[in-house]
């Protein structure tokens, strides 16, 4: 199974923001889509970062003027895509080893989707149903 075929079933919506915008205004967005994370793009959906709750909470620690700041100075820089035709257990692998819980899709440099760890794991869990009906049908019938 690929990163495409689980967005073939989400959809390909992701909720952005830009790296000017402040980080009030991120929350915002995360708090109005009930959401765990945005991706950063430039004007031309270019992704260029990821700011998450975890982003966010670390630097209200450090900083209670936060709410001002711009997304940039926040933002996770370091960002690992995914694209469509990517395999789904490497993909998992991946996002396990980097401690990723959300992976934007790129395709041609352009942000076409964006896939959570949940979203495997349901995609996973998915396929084993299909694989354990398949079976059960299997026994009943004789085979």
């Amino acid at each position: 199974m690929s990163i495409g075929r689980i967005l073939a079933t989400k959809g390909s919506g992701v909720v952005t923001v830009r790296p000017d915008q402040t980080v009030r205004e991120a929350i915002a967005e995360l708090s109005r889509h009930n959401i765990g994370a945005l991706i950063v793009v430039e004007a031309d959906n270019r992704p260029v970062g990821v700011v998450s709750e975890r982003d966010i909470v670390r630097e209200a620690a450090r900083n209670e003027g936060l709410f001002a700041l711009p997304v940039s100075q926040i933002m996770t820089t370091d960002v690992t895509t995914g694209q469509p035709n990517d395999d789904l257990k490497s993909v998992a692998s991946t996002m396990t080893e980097k401690r990723i819980r959300h992976l934007p899709v790129v395709d041609q440099g352009k942000l076409v989707g964006i896939i959570s760890i949940g979203d495997i794991v349901k995609a996973e869990r998915n396929e084993f149903q299909g694989a354990i009906e398949t079976l059960e049908t299997q026994i009943s019938a004789g085979y």
